[in-house]
C-alpha cells in the first residue's frame, strides 16, 4: 500500500504541475457590445454557463453592485455537492474581465481571464485564459481533467449564451428593421414552439380575443410553470392554415420558441416545430381584423410565383392586443 502511494506521489510530482493555465477560444456571431453585457453583469452570466445552469438545484445569491467589478455571488448545489463564491475584480469595459471562483472549502481561486476581441460582420472573438489553483500532492490528479471538463462546459454555456442573445437581439432589430405593408422575401430557420392548440370563433373580434387569452396562457406556463425568462424566449407566433381565415371558427397554434423540449407536467400544452424555409412576409400595424389584406398579399405573390405555401405563421412583435396590434406576417413557401 505504502509503496503505490509512493509511486503515485513521485507520478504526481514528476508529470503533473500544481496548477495548470490553458487557453480557450470560441466565436459567435453578436457584436462585443452585445456579448459583453452577459459577462459583465453575474445575473445574466447564470443563466447561460452551463457551470450554473446546467443543476435545476443550483441555488445563487447575488451581492451589490451585481455588475462589472465588485460584482460577486455565492451559490450551493446540493445535488452535486458543490459550493463556493466567483467575484469580478478588474474590468476593461469592451475588452475584457477578470473573474476569481472560489470552490468548495480551496483556499486558492481559479483565475478567468475572459477577452473580447471585434471580428468582421458583428461577430466576436471570446478568449478564456484559465489559471487553476494550486493543489497538494494528493490532488494533484485533478489537473489532468480540469481543462478538457472546462472546455465542454464552454461549449455547452456557448449553445445557451447563442440561444439567449438570439430571442434579445432578434427582439431587438425585429423593432428596428420594421417597414410597414411592404412585402419582403428572407429566410428563417427551424424552431421549437411550446403552446396551445386552439379552436376559436371567428366572429367580430372573439378571435382576437381568444388570442390574447391564450398568450397570457402559455406566457404565464412558460415564465412561472417553467422558470424561463423573457430572453430565454422568442417571439409568440400564430399559425394557421391561410384557407381558413374566413372560417366561422379558425383553428390555429399558439406557441413562443424555446431551445429545447422539455417535459411537461400539463397536457393543456405541447410542442410543434417549424423547419427552415424561405418566406414572403409583411410587417403589419392596427387592428387585428385588418391584417386581411395583407395576408392576401403574401397568397397572392406566391401564386404569381407559382410557388407552394406552408401554415401562414402571424409573429407578435408586441404582445397581442385587442386594440392595435404589431406583427410580422409569414407564409412559407417551396416549389
Amino acid at each position: 500500500m505504502f509503496l503505490l502511494v509512493g509511486l503515485y506521489a513521485l507520478a504526481m510530482w514528476s508529470f503533473v504541475e500544481e496548477n495548470k493555465s490553458f487557453k480557450v477560444e470560441k466565436q459567435i456571431n453578436y457584436p462585443v457590445e452585445k456579448v459583453f453585457a452577459q459577462f459583465n453583469n453575474l445575473q445574466n452570466l447564470t443563466r447561460w454557463n452551463i457551470y450554473f445552469s446546467g443543476s435545476k438545484k443550483m441555488k445563487v445569491q447575488y451581492y451589490a453592485p451585481y455588475e462589472g467589478q465588485g460584482a460577486a455571488l455565492s451559490f450551493e448545489d446540493p445535488e452535486e455537492k458543490r459550493n463556493g463564491e466567483m467575484a469580478i475584480r478588474f474590468v476593461s469595459p469592451g475588452k475584457g474581465i477578470k473573474y476569481q471562483l472560489f470552490e468548495g472549502k480551496k483556499q486558492n481561486p481559479q483565475v478567468l481571464d475572459v477577452k473580447f476581441l471585434p471580428l468582421p460582420n458583428n461577430r466576436t472573438k471570446i478568449i478564456w485564459l484559465v489559471r487553476t489553483p494550486k493543489l497538494s500532492l494528493m490532488n494533484r490528479y485533478q489537473n489532468l481533467f480540469t481543462e478538457e471538463s472546462f472546455s465542454k462546459n464552454i461549449d455547452q454555456s456557448m449553445a445557451q449564451l447563442s440561444e439567449v442573445m438570439a430571442n434579445r437581439v432578434d427582439k431587438e432589430s425585429q423593432a428596428a428593421a420594421i417597414k410597414y405593408d411592404s412585402l419582403m422575401v428572407g429566410d428563417e430557420g427551424s424552431k421549437i414552439l411550446l403552446g396551445v392548440n386552439v379552436s376559436a370563433s371567428n366572429k367580430k373580434d372573439a378571435l382576437i380575443a381568444s388570442i390574447v387569452m391564450n398568450h397570457n396562457k402559455v406566457y404565464n406556463f412558460i415564465t412561472t410553470d417553467l422558470g424561463k425568462r423573457d430572453d430565454e424566449v422568442g417571439l409568440p407566433i400564430l399559425t394557421t392554415d391561410p384557407g381558413n381565415l374566413k372560417s366561422n371558427e379558425v383553428s390555429y397554434f399558439y406557441g413562443m420558441p424555446i431551445s429545447k423540449k422539455v417535459g411537461l407536467s400539463d397536457n393543456n400544452f405541447s410542442f410543434k416545430t417549424i423547419n427552415a424555409s424561405k418566406y414572403y412576409y409583411i410587417y403589419y400595424k392596427g387592428k387585428y381584423g385588418g391584417r386581411q389584406k395583407a395576408i392576401q398579399q403574401l397568397i397572392q405573390r406566391a401564386t404569381k410565383d407559382t410557388m407552394r405555401n406552408g401554415e401562414l405563421q402571424q409573429w407578435f412583435l408586441e404582445p397581442p392586443s385587442e386594440g392595435d396590434v404589431v406583427m410580422k406576417i409569414m407564409l412559407p413557401v417551396y416549389r
